[in-house]
């Protein structure tokens, strides 16, 4: 079922159907049983797939290394996205290292069931999935291998009633492990990728490694996004390159991947994020948060090119 064409048959107060019962195409890969595949695996693929169905974007957040403001950037992009008038799903799958809650102001939200499935947390219209707000105790180390963690992201895209979605961003943890490969294998074609670094070589030559990820497993890349580039000074705005710069352009170059924009390191960047609001609405206004619109430019270029 292509997600770009699909519409959802109903109407306001209904109980939603699953795409299954209300799509038209028998090519709907939730329609075809595969061989050798058991009744119990079909039902759970077609479950899956019917949420799918009914988001049109999936888009992943990447960094091939941690601290480099990875979900602070995703955080601002679906926000963004968000106030271009889209509607807008943020998953967070970092499962040994939850920030996004926290990131939001949503810590302390208790998870609800609805008619169709868990409901997502609301964040000022964009829905929000976590495990944080599985977790009892925020101090709780999650020691999983493996298996449960493609278990609970499969939770997270099956059972959460996401609805009808323009983007879901999915917050994954640094690197090309576990949960990446367990996104990209559940959705099976993701919308791309955006790859997060800082201007330093040591982090940059990660990038290298984020790219080839995507490129081996068929996921287009949306862009590089160069975070902590200089220093905005929060007086008078000037920006001032204190560690190196450009090396986030510099291997975009190399690897022939388009350079979405460079975020400067600004105060209120880390203070917005620890008072839970994304810095892209609560300082709407700043040099800072243009750069960060503009690189969801060629977000909503997908929806164009589907039109």
């Amino acid at each position: 079922m292509d997600s770009k064409d699909k519409e959802t048959k109903t109407q306001p107060g209904d109980t939603p159907t699953t795409a299954c019962e209300s799509c038209d195409n028998r090519e709907c890969p939730a329609a075809q049983r595969k061989k050798g595949e058991s009744e119990e695996d079909f039902s759970e693929r077609r479950e899956l797939e019917s949420r799918l169905c009914r988001i049109r974007r999936k888009l992943v957040v990447l960094s091939g290394k941690g601290g480099v403001g990875k979900s602070t950037v995703a955080v601002n992009i679906a926000a963004a996205l968000q106030m271009a008038g889209k509607r807008v799903g943020l998953l967070d799958v970092d499962i040994h290292g939850p920030s996004i809650p926290t990131m939001l102001g949503l810590q302390g939200a208790v998870l609800q069931n609805g008619p169709d499935g868990l409901l997502p947390v609301d964040a000022d219209g964009v829905k929000v999935m976590s495990l944080g707000f599985l977790l009892p105790d925020p101090d709780q180390a999650v020691i999983w291998r493996g298996p449960l963690k493609m278990g609970a992201i499969k939770q997270f895209l099956k059972d959460v009633a996401w609805g009808d979605l323009d983007y879901l961003v999915i917050d994954s943890p640094p690197g090309t492990g576990d949960e990446p490969l367990s996104v990209c294998q559940l959705i099976g074609r993701l919308d791309g990728a955006v790859i997060v670094t800082t201007p330093q070589k040591v982090a940059a030559i990660d990038v290298r490694k984020s790219i080839t990820f995507c490129r081996q497993l068929g996921v287009p890349v949306l862009g590089v996004v160069e975070n902590m580039s200089g220093f905005a000074c929060p007086k008078c705005g000037e920006v001032s390159a204190i560690f190196s710069s450009g090396g986030g352009r510099r291997i975009a170059k190399d690897m022939k991947v388009p350079f979405l924009g460079a975020i400067p390191i600004d105060p209120a960047i880390a203070a917005s994020g620890d008072d839970g609001r994304p810095y892209v609405s609560a300082f709407a206004a700043s040099a800072t948060a243009k750069v960060m619109r503009g690189i969801i430019a060629p977000l909503l270029a997908l929806e164009a090119d589907a039109k």
